[in-house]
């Protein structure tokens, strides 16, 4: 009896969680703590319903434990979101929490850690878990790392019933612009709107050298804004991209890294962008299209370098583009499927005339549906829509569990004081040095980024770093944001870890390690410019317009040059010391700066004229030979 009704309890409880977030686009969010803790109750209920103690999908119906654990979880958080009126009012730390509600805090907690660790391994909760323990433990530690103690109450006050813990800002984004993104992508899926776009993509680029890798760059771009995550971008435009590409001559390894630095990317991508995106508007208090206008050159140098990357690879290894009767025809296609440009266009529009995301992305889900009614394939069934709905119900699951648990860290840290004492640990360590802080600063968020989604690792990092680099340093706010935001999302390229890759291996039949040394290489380019962030944040759109663009122009040509000479090609193969030269104008050109400019454009000039020389000698040489 159980197992014949647990698909369609899956599907109402997504159906309901949708439902929730659509009435609030339609009729405005509710108060704070209800609108969060109702976001979180039902992606809870989620995780306990489709996954078992393993964090594997259940192969039939819950185990007993799996109902008692969604029990809980309605006395607990659905405590929260059936008196939010009352706990919103209440005087936090003042008014005593009943006995009840410590229990409810406790458990509470703890279920949230235990959906964090089925659904996205045990990263998050540990580090979370280790938090919490500081609450208690850290009043017995020495030196900078001590604070005053806490009781439990207060802990759980802070952590539970307010908005400076589980409840706070990343978890309000999730409930609010986030999901309403995530049912927008899960519509332009089931209305065959991705198809659309991954065909126009082979159609542009198929016939040029490398085509399909091209293509996989491009389509990745967009399919990667839409869905946030580098992995389900992975396994999605590249079940199409990796086989081509192999079909090409690409080498497994090699097809499998272009699509795992390309669906990395996308969370870069204007105008939708990935989720950490609202985060970095909510933190900022800006507009979120001053946010994605900010990550417009930066997204596009990042897909500048992997398409240059291909590009010359294609040239090194003489590779042939596909063959016209194997590819889509673009007038064809763009004929067939132009709709689905007009709810992009919508949302853009609504934007920049300063719409609320929750409100442009709600539009553009409606003009999905219009649409779709162009053609009867495509066409928006009651079906389709509900399976949409499900979907991107299932979709904000994740960043849901991710945000909510990161809140606890968050909380952690606002409670004990420990990110003022970290910013100093930090300062201490770099000894003033700014380089130095970012360094370290990038290598923890590549550690964070390795095991958590990008979501959390940016939360956290954010809270321990943006202090010191923006008060100590004076870096500009957006540069610091981005700077971490920029690592935490090419962790998912960056061995050991390096989950993007290891999936695109997964498909490509390579060694996943090796796919992902493959993917650090073609991505080289995202792990310098974040540092152009910090010294010239004219590439973030702040500064005049002559030197956003001479900043752009040079950040361009230093970008093709580290590419050359990563793959050793520009005219024709470039030897040792050329490619030292590439390099080297690469990271003069890369730091905006009129010497280094200048410096840098000489560098490329001796390369340039090298490889003339070399060439013409070449040349020559087949000439004589021939004769």
């Amino acid at each position: 009896m159980v197992s014949s009704i647990y698909k369609p309890l899956v599907s109402a409880v997504a159906w309901s969680m949708a439902a929730f977030h659509l009435y609030t686009g339609i009729f405005g969010i509710f108060e704070s703590v209800l609108q969060r803790s109702t976001h979180v109750f039902f992606a809870m209920i989620l995780v306990f319903l489709m996954t078992d103690i393993r964090g594997k999908s259940h192969a039939a119906s819950p185990r007993w434990y799996d109902w008692l654990l969604i029990l809980l979880t309605v006395l607990t958080v659905g405590y929260v979101a059936a008196f939010a009126g009352e706990i919103a009012s209440r005087y936090s730390y003042v008014t005593p929490l009943s006995q009840y509600e410590i229990i409810a805090g406790c458990v509470g907690t703890l279920l949230l850690l235990e959906a964090a660790r089925r659904n996205m391994g045990l990263g998050l909760p540990l580090i979370a878990a280790v938090f919490l323990g500081y609450v208690f433990t850290g009043q017995y530690l020495p030196g900078i790392l001590s604070h005053q103690g806490f009781s439990l109450m207060w802990a759980v006050d802070h952590i539970f019933f307010t908005t400076e813990g589980i409840w706070g800002i990343p978890a309000g984004v999730s409930a609010t612009f986030i999901v309403m993104f995530i049912i927008f992508a899960a519509f332009l899926e089931q209305s065959k709107g991705g198809d659309f776009f991954i065909d126009l993509s082979l159609g542009l680029f198929g016939k040029a050298r490398g085509g399909p890798a091209k293509a996989a760059i491009f389509a990745s771009g967009f399919m990667g804004m839409l869905s946030g995550s580098a992995v389900a971008n992975v396994v999605t435009t590249g079940a199409f991209t990796i086989p081509l590409m192999k079909r090409l001559g690409y080498s497994a390894r090699f097809s499998g890294a272009v699509e795992s630095v390309a669906s990395s990317g996308g969370q870069l991508m204007p105008p939708i962008m990935g989720a950490a995106a609202f985060i970095i508007a909510e933190f900022l208090g800006m507009p979120y299209i001053e946010v994605a206008a900010a990550a417009s050159i930066p997204a596009f140098l990042y897909y500048l370098s992997a398409f240059s990357m291909v590009h010359f690879e294609s040239l090194r290894i003489d590779m042939k583009g596909m063959k016209a009767e194997d590819l889509p025809v673009v007038r064809k296609t763009l004929v067939y499927g132009f709709q689905f440009i007009l709810p992009v266009i919508v949302l853009v529009i609504l934007l920049i005339k300063g719409n609320s995301p929750m409100r442009a992305g709600l539009w553009a889900i409606l003009i999905t549906i219009l649409v779709s009614y162009v053609r009867t394939e495509t066409r928006m069934t009651p079906k389709r829509i509900l399976s949409a709905l499900e979907s991107g119900a299932k979709g904000a699951v994740q960043v849901g569990i991710a945000c909510a648990t990161a809140g606890i860290i968050i909380g952690v840290l606002t409670l004990t004081g420990l990110g003022m004492r970290f910013n100093s640990i930090i300062l201490m360590i770099s000894q003033g040095s700014l380089l130095l802080t970012l360094i370290l600063t990038m290598f923890t968020s590549l550690l964070l980024g390795m095991g958590l989604p990008t979501v959390a690792a940016y939360i956290i990092q954010v809270s321990l770093t943006v202090p010191v680099l923006t008060q100590t340093f004076g870096v500009h706010p957006l540069s610091a944001h981005f700077f971490i935001f920029y690592f935490a999302i090419i962790s998912a390229i960056t061995p050991p870890v390096a989950l993007a890759a290891y999936a695109a291996a997964g498909i490509s039949g390579a060694d996943p390690l090796k796919t992902a040394i493959t993917s650090c290489r073609l991505g080289l380019a995202a792990f310098i410019v974040p540092y152009m962030f910090i010294y010239a944040p004219q590439l973030l759109m702040v500064g005049s317009i002559p030197k956003i663009i001479l900043a752009t122009i040079s950040s361009i040509i230093g970008v093709i040059a580290l590419a050359a000479s990563v793959v050793g090609w520009l005219v024709h193969k470039a030897g040792r010391i050329e490619r030292l030269f590439l390099m080297a104008a690469a990271l003069c050109l890369i730091k905006p700066g009129l010497y280094t400019d200048l410096a840098g454009l000489a560098f490329l000039a001796v390369a340039f004229v090298s490889q003339y020389i070399s060439s013409r000698s070449s040349i020559r040489s087949k000439t004589v030979l021939s004769k």
